[in-house]
């Protein structure tokens, strides 16, 4: 058995006394959220670390409904998922195509156009908001989802092409020449050779755009505007809206909506990890 040395103790030590106080800065805020979501309105300021009635009584109400503000609850809650996986879809198709372009068959122009994407990002989203919103408009596409569906992938996709294309560029190309002297067609080459090995990435990008997506409140607050057609962060903003807002209400619905997310990224963080920073293959 091999006993750690004195400086992996010190490192592993140091880790541990960074990584806890971060822990529990990040813990906070959603320990205060949940203690909002099972405390009765009278205690919902109280200032205590635990209320004295703990209660499930506002995640009923949610559930069911039980309030003007939460009245198309699971519609929308339905919109956010509807959005979220499409705009994951279509991004993960988009940036797929344009990374094998780019890096696989060396598309003339292809690193330029990766560039002018690239920088977009110059730009804060949030200043493209407006001009979004003109096109969209002129587009006449306003007040439907596919109008916010759109404006995701393109802010999501520059990075998604950049990433896909760095993880594309470490595959050996011995491999699409081994195809080619196969028979294979470029489009086989994808779904065979390039599709399978870039998988990891794939998953990184699609959980990426899907998030993005699903926390997304400007754009959303902008291109839609009927009751049932909203996300729900944009349903959230309306509780504030309120003279006497349910504070414990609000907190239990926003601690249900972060659920999903917390599932996704704990479902796929191995590939999180490995696939926005990886991209090579084992040999």
């Amino acid at each position: 058995m091999k006993w750690p040395t004195l400086r992996e103790t010190t490192t592993e030590a140091r880790l541990i006394l960074i990584g806890i106080p971060v822990l529990i800065w990040t813990m906070i805020p959603i320990y205060h959220m949940f203690l909002f979501a099972i405390s009765p309105k009278e205690d919902a300021f109280s200032g205590k670390l635990w209320p004295e009635h703990p209660t499930l009584h506002n995640f009923e109400i949610v559930f069911y409904q039980q309030h003007y503000f939460l009245r198309d609850f699971w519609v929308q809650f339905g919109n956010s998922a509807l959005i979220a996986a499409s705009a994951g879809a279509l991004t993960l198709v988009i940036a797929t195509a344009a990374a094998f372009s780019i890096s696989r068959l060396r598309v003339p122009g292809g690193r330029i156009v990766l560039n002018l994407a690239l920088f977009t990002y110059f730009i804060p989203a949030a200043f493209l908001a407006v001009p979004m919103y003109r096109t969209m408009g002129n587009y006449g596409l306003l007040n439907s989802h596919w109008s916010l569906i759109l404006a995701m992938v393109t802010i999501a996709c520059p990075y998604a092409i950049w990433v896909l294309k760095q993880a594309s560029d470490k595959l050996p190309v011995e491999l699409d020449e081994a195809a080619v002297m196969d028979g294979a067609t470029p489009l086989q080459i994808f779904r065979l050779v390039y599709l399978p090995l870039m998988m990891p990435s794939l998953v990184a990008i699609g959980t990426y755009a899907v998030l993005l997506a699903w926390n997304e409140y400007l754009y959303a607050f902008l291109l839609l505007s009927n009751d049932r057609d909203i996300t729900l962060p944009v349903a959230l903003g309306n509780f504030l809206s309120a003279d006497d807002s349910p504070w414990e209400l609000l907190m239990t619905t926003g601690f249900i909506y972060a659920l999903p997310p917390a599932a996704i990224y704990y479902a796929f963080r191995r590939y999180m990890v490995g696939g926005l920073t990886a991209g090579a293959v084992k040999s």
